[in-house]
Parts: structure tokens; sequence; C-alpha cells
């Protein structure tokens, strides 16, 4: 589920009135054009948090009755030192009641984050955080094209006169946030939101536990094994050749280095350990050296030249580069 329209019912969850037609309006607008039920979550009542239950109400049902949604709540937000199950209770209350599919995070509150990512993920929900480009180096995320609906989410942030101020395409906050650079600098409203899927904590335990002693030693051993092998195997092709016409390509050579190159660099990046990459450079390394001797009765699997010379320089400096990257990304997982 990648919040595909009908048959959903997508609960997003805000700080304030507002944030959701800025962070998410065209997302929302989608939805609700596919098929999609929407829910709007709301974590304060106003700027500030007064509580006062009638607050920007007008505000909040032009914008969301723009972008076709027409259930938009606010959470009774407990007092900090109160139970911090209480807010979690809350979200799960309202994900059980719209029979949520999916979650959407479009907050900067830890504790409203915390409390609608933990009842989502007990509820077995996927849950998908509002993320800028900008913001989330390095990180993957599911753009969402909502081209056919900025019309819609523009007029949904001028919904709300108090806080942003539409100029074309460029909003600016009524009040900057304190910090800002200039009061002038606004947000140009484009034709992709993005967001980043948050994993389960299993996954996160998973991601985040190292391996014992046990199976990190069992990877070692098969990857010296390994290594032994790619030395026997290249050490035995590393002199075949094919002919072209006048060219003659070394063609077990070409296909040997490539061979080394992609299990050094293959070890590092999906296990990650150099200790395991280490030993499958000795078995290798080792091999090569013990092949390349001559043997009692005179004979070499190496012989002098430059395919010879290539084979015991090549696999040591690709594992030297391997073996000293600071570190090669890991695959990260699909959305």
């Amino acid at each position: 589920m990648v919040m595909s329209g009908s048959g959903e019912s997508v609960l997003f969850v805000h700080d304030r009135p507002g944030d959701e037609a800025l962070l998410t309006g065209g997302t929302i607008a989608r939805l609700r054009s596919d098929g999609a039920e929407v829910v709007v979550l709301f974590g304060a009542r106003t700027h500030g948090d007064t509580g006062d239950d009638t607050a920007d109400s007008a505000d909040v049902r032009a914008a969301l009755g723009g972008l076709g949604v027409s259930d938009w709540r606010m959470l009774a937000r407990p007092a900090a030192g109160h139970d911090p199950d209480a807010l979690t209770a809350q979200v799960a209350d309202v994900l059980l009641e719209v029979e949520a599919t999916a979650l959407v995070l479009g907050t900067d509150d830890a504790r409203l984050q915390a409390a609608a990512t933990d009842a989502a993920h007990a509820a077995g929900i996927p849950v998908f955080q509002s993320k800028r480009v900008s913001g989330a180096i390095g990180q993957r995320l599911i753009a969402i094209d909502v081209s056919d609906q900025v019309e819609r989410k523009l007029a949904a942030i001028s919904a709300y006169p108090g806080r942003w101020s539409v100029t074309g395409h460029t909003v600016v906050p009524v009040t900057p946030p304190a910090g800002a650079a200039a009061a002038g600098a606004g947000t140009v409203v484009g034709g992709t939101e993005t967001y980043l899927r948050l994993p389960p904590p299993q996954a996160q335990h998973a991601a985040e536990v190292p391996p014992g002693p046990g199976a990190r030693a069992l990877a070692g051993l098969l990857a010296f094994v390994v290594g032994v092998a790619f030395g026997v195997l290249g050490t035995i092709a590393h002199q075949a050749t094919i002919v072209l016409g006048p060219v003659t390509i070394p063609i077990g050579l070409v296909l040997a280095l490539a061979g080394v190159t992609a299990l050094l660099a293959g070890l590092r990046l999906v296990v990650g350990d150099r200790l395991v990459v280490l030993l499958a450079a000795i078995g290798l390394l080792g091999t090569i050296f013990l092949l390349s001797l001559r043997s009692e009765g005179g004979s070499v699997l190496v012989p002098q030249g430059l395919p010879g010379t290539l084979w015991t320089v090549g696999p040591t400096l690709v594992a030297t580069i391997v073996l000293a990257w600071p570190r090669i990304p890991g695959r990260r997982g699909t959305a």
C-alpha cells in the first residue's frame, strides 16, 4: 500500500489547522479524487494550543472542504506528565473507528509523532512521514504526483489568511517562525509531495542489533572458503583467451578480476563487516600466492607475463580498496 487511492482509508495527523493544507494538501486532494476516505486529526486546536474548540473552525471547513474532506477532529492533548499512553490510545481509537489502511504524519511534535506511530504500528498499519527532499538527504522518499491538485492545494492554504500569505505559487507565513532567516522567505508549491515510510519497530531493531559472535565467526569461515574457491578458479582460468581476427582478448583474466571485485565489494555491501571481507581476501590472496609457486615438477599455474602479473597484483589492489573504503551504503528497503 502506497496511498494508492480507491479502497484506502488514510488518517492524516498534523499539529495545527493549516499544516495539512501546506504539507499534504495535494495528496489529500488526490486521494479523495481517487475515491479514498480521508480523515484529518489535529494535535493542537489553535496557535499556542489554547483549547478553544471553535477557533479556526470556519477556516478548517473551507480548506478541507476544498480538498474534499468532511471529517476532521481535534485531539484532547494530555498535559505533560500525564499518562504517556493516553495520546496513543486516542489515535488508536480513531484508527480503529475509520478502519484506516495508512497513517500520514505531518507533525514536528515529538509526543504526537511517537503516539501516532506507536498506535499505527500496533495496528499493523504503514506509516508515512511528510518529508521535504532537502530534509531527507540519503533517504529513499516516496513521491506523490499532485500536479493536477496544485490549484486546490493553493486554495486550501489561502483559506488560512491568519497563517499564510499566498502569492502565485509562493506561500509565506504571516508570522515567521522563530529563527527564520527572513520574513519574506517562503515555500514554493510544486507538483510533488514526498514522504518517508517509517519501518516498523522490529525492522528498526533488526537493523540496529549487530550479529552475535557465533554468526560472525560462521560468516568469516564461509567468506574464507569462498575466497579460496575464487582463488583456485581464477588462477586456473586467468590465462584463457579468445581470438577475434588480429585481436586476442584475455577473457579469462577479465572474468577472474570481475569475479574477485564482485565477491569482495559484494561482501562489504551486504555484510558490512570488514573482518568478513578480510578473511575472504586472505583466502583469495593466499590461494593465489600458493598456486603461483613452482611445483616440485617444475610446472606453474601463474606463468610470467602480463596476465600473470595482473592476476597477482589486481586482486590485492581490489582487496585493499574495498577494505579501506570508509563505507559502502547498504541497500534500502522498498516502500
